[in-house]
């Protein structure tokens, strides 16, 4: 399915050096904040408390975030639990405060504000558990990088696997540079996205270097330069397509979702959007810097022919 045909391939490698110094730039600045600013983690890496409170009704999430706002209370998080009667509220502890005295001030406005609250259990998550947690998503990054080298590397040829991977996780610190710029706050949820953009984009990745890889055995006369271009060209309507369906989705959970799907959504909107200048801008231009070659995805089938005729 295409939305419109591009009759004259676009030729994007005539600029892809000046394109991968501009993902220098943004990536060598991404990691400068995340050296000097770090990333605010959420009390799921950093400890804090969990409270449970019940309402004899329907809880009223907004009015109970404006509620802790009055009080001073800023990084924190609320969602429903259970039922739409069950609310559970998540809160960093400052130096000197212990889980006690902090869910007896947080009861204490609650209960100000509407008498039916009522706390059913409190939980301390120490930081233990929160280091854990950042190995453990560290570790899964480290996994699914892998996976995909070695992925693109049996499907294609190695110079994919690594200009994917090198044009994936631009996409990845970039995110984290967002995160670390303005302090949004870096939870369980986000974690989640970052490893579903780094899956989102090699599937563009892939696209496009079987694209490369046809064209390889269609165009003979064409220069590898001519053939990377075609294949960016003749995928673009479908990238339209599939990034426009999804983004459409990921906004809607943007605007609509509320505070706790807020960093979710957004960190998904920033890798789609860079996932798809990383796939041709950053991906393309390294394929062809690491010397690909027509021999590199042709050579096996005419060997397996060469073979058939003996």
């Amino acid at each position: 399915m295409e939305f419109f045909k591009i009759r004259k391939d676009i030729p994007f490698m005539r600029h892809a050096l000046a394109f991968n110094v501009v993902s220098l730039v943004t990536f060598l600045l991404a990691v400068f904040f995340l050296y000097t600013k770090g990333l605010n983690f959420s009390i799921e890496f950093t400890g804090g408390t969990v409270l449970e409170v019940n309402y004899e009704h329907a809880a009223e999430v907004e009015k109970i975030r404006g509620t802790l706002d009055a009080r001073g209370y800023h990084d924190y998080s609320v969602q429903n639990f259970g039922s739409s009667r069950d609310v559970l509220i998540r809160m960093p502890l400052k130096p000197g405060q212990n889980s006690a005295d902090l869910s007896k001030a947080v009861m204490e406005g609650l209960t100000a504000a509407d008498r039916t609250a009522t706390l059913r259990r409190v939980e301390f998550v120490g930081p233990q558990v929160g280091e854990e947690l950042a190995w453990n998503g560290a570790l899964a990054l480290l996994i699914t990088s892998l996976g995909i080298v070695g992925y693109l590397a049996l499907r294609f040829e190695w110079k994919f696997g690594v200009a994917a991977i090198v044009a994936n996780l631009h996409d990845v610190v970039i995110i984290l540079g967002f995160f670390a710029l303005f302090q949004w706050e870096f939870s369980l949820p986000v974690l989640a996205a970052v490893l579903a953009v780094l899956g989102y984009s090699v599937n563009e990745s892939v696209v496009i270097a079987d694209r490369i890889r046809e064209n390889f055995r269609k165009m003979r006369k064409a220069s590898v330069t001519e053939i990377i271009d075609n294949a960016i060209t003749r995928t673009i309507s479908r990238t339209i397509i599939t990034h426009g369906c999804t983004q459409t989705m990921v906004s809607s959970m943007l605007v609509f979702g509320g505070p706790a799907l807020h960093y979710f959504a957004l960190a998904l909107t920033i890798g789609i959007c860079f996932g798809i200048y990383s796939s041709v801008l950053v991906m393309a231009p390294i394929v062809r810097w690491l010397g690909i070659r027509r021999e590199d995805l042709v050579k096996a089938i005419k060997e397996k022919k060469q073979e058939a005729v003996v």
